[in-house]
């Protein structure tokens, strides 16, 4: 029994001691009780910010040419080499004309014949119109020679409808280029039999000088971009992205669909790039940067200095003009770069601690130092 009570005051012992050397120890008792805390803290100020967003999308031309006969025939020629720039009116192939020529032929032919039968009734035709006033012909026979003299007018103008169908048979031979472009893969080569408005193109003619971008924006920020550019044509340039980074010149938004995607809830967003050098091809997927908004004085506050509360609330710890830091609630609502956009809570010139919030409690006062942050752009 002694025993047990020798241990128990021992333990008694060891334990004041080593509450009075913990006490020692702790910084107040070290440094003294008027001991500060180093903290690094960020001032708050008011800077130009530009919020944009990156909608991914697909390039495809301006222009897109599909060649086909408008006539069949054996394909006889190719006049383009396959991945080269053509021009608006070049032939690209040749037709067998052979049999459009001399079907063109006959009906010059047809057409000759027929304006020299106009030439004999029109002289019967004036002859009888002499005789029936003399009684020399009865007006049956005139009536049948001026009917007579109008069917022949007519066989001509159908000979030159079949001639001008001929002639335009003819130039069909001659496959040309709609529009100036680069042309692909060729589907047929020489001695290759075609027919008229077939479904499978011989070649395709894509215009890349201008490229454009479909890209879609879900609907709420398709307002919030209408609330700051009313007229979405007239608005800030759009950058082109490929691999996260700028390419080219700016581009224009050119159009906007009237229909939200009801699926997906998006509206889809045309842009028109310049592309001069042809370095963009249609099919390739990119991002188009576009400018939501822009404000002259917005505050931002780094995210290492943001804390998350349990009930969903952020917060920051803000060093006062005596020197104490006191934890205080703010709005944050976009994440600019590695900041967060600064709603409420906050005003310029205010410092908010960026390192050292494990070593502060409320009411504590501090010893700050300005926080050295890396630049980061702002978007």
């Amino acid at each position: 029994m002694k025993r047990s009570y020798i241990i128990i005051a021992g333990l008694l012992v060891v334990s004041i001691a080593a509450w009075f050397l913990w006490q020692k120890s702790s910084p107040g008792n070290r440094m003294g009780s008027d001991f500060k805390p180093e903290v690094s803290v960020v001032t708050m100020k008011a800077e130009p910010v530009v919020l944009t967003k990156d909608l991914p999308g697909r390039t495809s031309a301006i222009r897109v040419a599909e060649i086909r006969p408008q006539v069949s025939g054996i394909v006889t020629k190719q006049f383009f080499v396959e991945g080269s720039l053509v021009k608006q009116g070049q032939q690209l192939y040749q037709i067998d004309s052979a049999p459009y020529q001399a079907a063109y032929n006959s009906t010059r032919a047809n057409l000759g014949k027929a304006e020299a039968n106009v030439k004999s009734v029109q002289a019967k035709a004036a002859r009888y119109t002499e005789l029936v006033t003399i009684g020399g012909v009865s007006k049956q026979e005139y009536d049948d020679a001026k009917a007579s003299l109008a069917q022949a007018q007519a066989d001509v103008a159908i000979a030159k409808s079949d001639v001008a169908t001929a002639r335009i048979n003819l130039d069909y031979t001659k496959v040309m280029s709609p529009i100036s472009g680069r042309i692909g893969q060729s589907k047929v080569t020489e001695g290759a039999l075609v027919n008229a408005n077939q479904s499978v193109s011989l070649a395709v003619v894509q215009q890349l000088d201008q490229i454009y971008v479909d890209v879609s924006q879900s609907s709420e920020e398709l307002m919030l971009l209408r609330k700051h550019h009313p007229d979405l044509k007239s608005g800030a340039p759009v950058r082109l992205l490929v691999d996260g980074k700028p390419v080219g010149q700016p581009g224009k938004l050119k159009f906007s669909d009237v229909t939200i995607n009801q699926g997906t809830g998006t509206v889809l967003l045309r842009v028109l790039f310049p592309n001069p050098n042809h370095e963009l091809l249609p099919g390739m997927f990119v991002h188009a940067r576009l400018e939501q908004w822009k404000d002259e004085q917005v505050i931002l506050v780094p995210q290492k200095s943001v804390s998350r509360n349990v009930d969903g609330t952020v917060s920051v710890w803000v060093v006062g003009k005596d020197g104490q830091v006191n934890q205080r609630p703010i709005g944050v609502s976009e994440i600019i770069g590695d900041k967060w956009m600064v709603t409420s809570g906050l005003k310029s010139g205010e410092k908010v601690v960026y390192e050292g919030i494990m070593k502060i409690q409320p009411g504590m006062k501090v010893k700050t130092v300005e926080a050295a942050q890396p630049a980061v752009p702002v978007r």
